[in-house]
């Protein structure tokens, strides 16, 4: 197998920049994700969802949709979680991504929305992918097809979650993602980001 090559981006590269309504980079930086072979059958998944009829980048597609999200990962820190307001659970910063077909702009932006963050250096490709069933308390049902990325943030980051959040921890391991009760897809990423982050050298 070969290394991949990881490449940690300037925050203002111009390869952050929004690409409204461009599906086309979308469904590229689906298939440019960096993944287990047990994940081939959701990027397939989710390649037909970028192939098909309806609008992925649009919420108002339902029940599928895109999504963007990413583990933010700071040197002697480890990964950074948020706890859900609605949902009550503790997961990576993410969101909706509101026609951007840059899914990599659309995790940073929710990214420094969510955490207060600035600064923050993405990596390419992306880490992660997962397709998961979100069940809101009013009744509300989705389907999200997460793409999720690695962002490095500086050793001295100080986080001011906004109000979709009540809490956030950083994460180095298994007893921390024990104490926050993390589900599975959680844990595969923040596994994975820690791990590329230490491939980097951060």
């Amino acid at each position: 197998m070969t290394e991949t090559a990881w490449e940690a981006l300037a925050p203002d590269d111009p390869r952050v920049a929004p690409r409204p309504d461009d599906r086309d980079l979308a469904r590229q930086q689906v298939a440019a994700a960096v993944l287990p072979a047990a994940l081939d059958g959701v990027r397939d998944r989710v390649l037909a969802l970028c192939d098909g009829p309806d609008d992925p980048l649009d919420r108002r597609s339902l029940p599928d949709h895109l999504t963007a999200s990413a583990v933010v990962v700071a040197p002697g820190r480890g990964a950074l979680l948020l706890r859900h307001r609605k949902l009550g659970r503790w997961f990576q910063p993410g969101g909706h991504v509101d026609g951007d077909g840059n899914l990599l702009a659309a995790a940073c932006r929710e990214a420094a929305e969510e955490t207060g963050l600035a600064g923050l250096r993405p990596v390419l490709p992306a880490v992660d992918l997962d397709v998961h069933d979100v069940a809101y308390p009013d009744g509300s049902f989705h389907v999200h097809h997460d793409l999720r990325f690695l962002l490095l943030a500086r050793a001295d980051a100080v986080v001011a979650h906004n109000d979709e959040s009540t809490g956030a921890t950083w994460v180095t391991g298994d007893a921390d993602l024990d104490a926050v009760d993390a589900d599975a897809s959680t844990r595969r990423l923040v596994h994975r980001g820690l791990a590329v982050a230490r491939e980097l050298g951060e």
